[in-house]
């Protein structure tokens, strides 16, 4: 008997539907955050790519919810028009909304290569594969912009080695009482962005804390504060010890403004969101760092996560914010 077994064309297997409805709650949840971020952007040149952000979300929910449909799935509540107050002030400038852009298109090019990976249906590859190929055109119009803004930080550059060498020993020993060896192409490339992401997550918890309503949800923005700064310090402190640039930091990006633009369940479902992001990010660059300095690090900013990745659970279940994926029967 063959690998693949023949199915009904309607039906959906359970990597399908997880892709799916994970899918349609960020895309909703998109929606709500773009729709804002439009009334209060002023850059012309930074408008139509939220304006494009903004089209492929809508695009999305309508092609998921026929998917969904067709195999008499229920189709998630996810985040709608009462999740967003698109007349709440400005929360944070159109610097912040451009770089909001870049780490959220990078987090959907990745769900999206996993999705095709594991996805049988090949009308639901071929789904998957635009949403690929039309995240391609919009992570290169944002990166074209970001270019040219002041705040703008690019990975370091290291210098082409004359020829071709290899490893005398793995150094983990040496490591440990402080003889280190530099710094290699994947592990700088590792740090700069994980210190790039958890930065990010520290500046809009940052925000989040600052207008959330519910005391619980606000206490844990201001701990995922907390945490997400010492992660971020801490991939910043190895870069600059061997002299490398570290990424630019957000939070005077964000206004004081105290009125939320969101509700408060789709604040903790952002948060959440990128916790668990951080988690498989954290994963893939333990496995590609051989100091053990590296994997120290590493090994605590995991646990950080797990920590917070916990509470933001609870919360949501607690407050009954939490929807319940398709389960086995």
């Amino acid at each position: 008997m063959g690998i693949f077994k023949k199915s009904k064309t309607n039906t959906l297997t359970a990597a399908e539907v997880s892709a799916l409805w994970l899918q349609y709650l960020g895309d909703s949840m998109a929606i709500c955050v773009f729709k804002y971020f439009l009334t209060i952007v002023e850059n012309k040149e930074i408008k139509p790519i939220l304006e494009f952000a903004l089209q492929l979300a809508e695009s999305h929910i309508t092609k998921i919810t026929e998917f969904l449909n067709s195999a008499n799935f229920q189709i998630p509540i996810g985040f709608t028009e009462n999740d967003v107050n698109v007349n709440a002030p400005r929360l944070f400038s159109d610097q912040f909304l451009l770089f909001y852009s870049y780490i959220m298109t990078i987090h959907g090019i990745t769900a999206y290569s996993l999705a095709v990976t594991n996805a049988e249906r090949q009308d639901i590859q071929d789904y998957f594969f635009d949403c690929t190929v039309s995240s391609k055109e919009l992570f290169q119009k944002i990166v074209v912009l970001a270019k040219n803004q002041p705040k703008y930080t690019s990975v370091p550059s290291i210098s082409s080695p004359h020829g071709a060498e290899f490893m005398v020993s793995p150094g983990f020993i040496s490591n440990l009482i402080g003889d280190k060896r530099p710094l290699n192409s994947s592990e700088i490339s590792t740090l700069f962005f994980n210190s790039t992401k958890t930065g990010f997550i520290r500046s809009l918890s940052l925000a989040f804390s600052q207008v959330a309503v519910r005391e619980d949800v606000r206490n844990f923005m201001l701990k995922n504060v907390k945490l997400a700064g010492k992660d971020a310090e801490s991939f910043d402190s190895i870069l600059q010890r061997d002299h490398l640039p570290i990424p630019e930091k957000w939070d005077n990006e964000i206004t004081d403004s105290t009125i939320s633009p969101f509700s408060d369940k789709l604040i903790m479902f952002h948060a959440g969101f990128l916790v668990n992001a951080a988690l498989t990010y954290y994963g893939a660059s333990l496995g590609s760092s051989f100091r053990s300095d590296l994997i120290v690090n590493y090994s605590k900013v995991f646990t950080h996560a797990m920590e917070a990745g916990a509470i933001s659970y609870n919360i949501m279940v607690k407050n009954g914010w939490l929807e319940k994926q398709p389960d086995a029967d």
